[in-house]
């Protein structure tokens, strides 16, 4: 699974759009001060509410672009909408995401956000 990851955050590196995406001070300070163990379980519980069901009835609006930095990763990742991981990760729509899809998304995202503290100069 992680060859994977890295194979698809290297492709999105290269995307204009998904590349411009970081997590700023703030969303850096809320990482350290809830650790590492709360964000992965607040990305489970927004990829559990907001992803993987069968029907999203606000799908493509069910991600605010701030306010949380998983939101910040889900938009880095294409994982913000059934569209984009459709388009970027080809899981298809109108389909509950499988228990293997839902951590392929939840390493994803954690594994950016790791990247991103790592990387932070």
């Amino acid at each position: 699974m992680q060859n994977d990851i890295d194979k698809v955050l290297y492709k999105l590196s290269k995307s204009k759009f998904r590349s411009s995406f970081h997590l700023n001070d703030e969303d850096r300070e809320y990482i350290i001060l809830k650790g590492y163990d709360t964000i992965y379980k607040h990305i489970n519980e927004f990829i559990s509410k907001r992803l993987a069901p069968k029907y999203i009835e606000n799908d493509g609006r069910q991600t605010p672009v701030n306010g949380h930095p998983v939101f910040i990763a889900q938009h880095a990742t294409a994982t913000c909408c059934r569209s984009c991981l459709y388009k970027w990760h080809k899981f298809p729509k109108n389909v509950e995401l499988t228990d293997y899809q839902k951590k392929y998304i939840t390493n994803l995202i954690f594994t950016w956000i790791n990247n991103e503290m790592n990387n932070y100069k």
